[in-house]
């Protein structure tokens, strides 16, 4: 599982909802729900964009990998013929 970080982020770098939500276009409430939430959401590239562009990051701050099976093995989404 990919994890979402951008709460522990922009509490690193005391970067408020409110000024996040005005640099990005976007309301205080969306800002919550993008930080409350454990899982990487749907951002498009211009979003992912913005939000390094503000909090002066890179986006693999913003996300941590965490392994979430069981048996070791990787599931692969490709079909290799």
């Amino acid at each position: 599982m990919i994890r979402w970080k951008l709460n522990e982020v922009m509490a690193r770098k005391r970067v408020r909802n409110k000024d996040l939500a005005e640099a990005l276009g976007i309301t205080e409430n969306s800002v919550y729900r993008l930080r409350k939430v454990d899982q990487m959401p749907r951002l498009t590239p211009e979003r992912l964009n913005g939000i390094c562009k503000v909090l002066n990051c890179q986006p693999g701050e913003l996300l941590e990998y965490e392994s979430d099976d069981d048996d070791g093995k990787v599931v692969s989404i490709v079909d290799v013929a």
